[in-house]
């Protein structure tokens, strides 16, 4: 089998092309994924003739998403975005920063660019600030900064310390030196009360 293979999408594929496009893929792309989900079959005048009416929509909505995509970004010039986390007197956090999270926090401040275009290599485990690739297409790219704050000012924070699965471990006050006596007393008060009665 060749290495490429020319097949016709049925439908559209991010980052692959519109339905009724003419693509070349690898053929175990072709084999594993587009072949068996439906997505793609192989080419003939009749099927490309077929979908030219679903290809003319597709253009027109990838048109429009295009200019939706393009004025967010405009809009998203130089913005920040902040949010606060709990974290250890280093400023390492408890848990991490994720693309999930900082999609969340751009849709509450009114950008949603969805979970895909936040171009995010590792998650994030330390307060401070961040530059965030923001990218729709290879051509429709900005960047965000991303602010991490603690939830209480580092100086001020007492070390907690956590078990190995995550869990808070609980200091308990050292217990009154003074309780061991009393016991001692009272078991030594107790002894003299039982020998009693057999004199």
């Amino acid at each position: 089998m060749a290495r490429n293979i020319e097949l016709l999408l049925l439908e559209s594929v991010e980052n692959l092309g519109i339905v009724g496009d003419i693509v070349k893929v690898r053929a175990g792309y072709a084999r594993n994924y587009l072949l068996p989900h439906q997505l793609a079959e192989f080419p003939t005048p009749s099927r490309i003739e077929g979908l030219q009416a679903q290809r003319a929509k597709a253009q027109a909505e990838a048109m429009h998403l295009r200019g939706a995509r393009e004025d967010l970004l405009e809009r998203m010039l130089e913005i920040t975005v902040t949010l606060v986390r709990s974290c250890n007197d280093k400023g390492v956090l408890y848990g991490s920063v994720t693309q999930r999270d900082i999609a969340d926090g751009l849709t509450e401040a009114g950008y949603d660019v969805g979970l895909r275009s936040i171009r995010l290599s590792n998650a994030l485990r330390h307060i401070g600030e961040y530059p965030v690739p923001i990218q729709f297409d290879k051509d429709l790219r900005t960047e965000i900064t991303l602010v991490i704050e603690p939830d209480q000012p580092l100086e001020e924070r007492e070390e907690m310390e956590f078990d190995d699965e995550g869990n808070l471990i609980e200091k308990q006050a050292p217990k009154p030196k003074r309780e061991r006596p009393r016991k001692t007393d009272e078991a030594t008060e107790a002894a003299p009360a039982e020998a009693a009665p057999t004199t």
